[in-house]
């Protein structure tokens, strides 16, 4: 799989780098005073540190009973790894805002999901399907 990039914004260098490796499980790639390159299991995702009163877009779309934010980012992992990285999550003391759960629940595009923010308010969402091949079925 090709890599992808993406940036996004964040209010906290210090506290999105110790996120992004403490909890995530990011590498660190090159960093300048205002962003950082991470390395999400082989994607380069850069924090670009924003001011204060910048506006940050919070919208969200329904998606099976819950409040999706539209502007998000994450990772589809194999089962046991999202299981597991649940458990992290919980050990470390991050509280999810969405799930974990499964969502759609006997049908097509079953998956387990959870959502969590980073310290800038950056919504993640880690999922994973028991059959990897319904990651585009429709």
């Amino acid at each position: 799989m090709t890599p992808f990039h993406l940036a996004f914004p964040v209010r906290d260098l210090e506290a999105t780098e110790r996120f992004y490796v403490d909890v995530l499980g990011c590498g660190i790639g090159r960093r300048a005073a205002r962003w950082i390159d991470f390395d999400l299991r082989g994607h380069q995702i850069s924090a670009h540190l924003v001011d204060a009163d910048d506006a940050v877009f919070d919208a969200a779309n329904e998606v099976d009973g819950d409040a999706v934010p539209a502007r998000h980012f994450g990772l589809v992992l194999a089962w046991d790894e999202w299981e597991a990285m649940c458990a992290r999550l919980d050990a470390l003391g991050v509280r999810p805002f969405i799930g974990p759960r499964v969502r759609f629940r006997g049908e097509v595009g079953e998956q387990g999901t959870v959502f969590v923010r980073d310290p800038s308010g950056n919504a993640i969402e880690l999922k994973a399907f028991k059959d990897p091949a319904m990651l585009f079925a429709r």
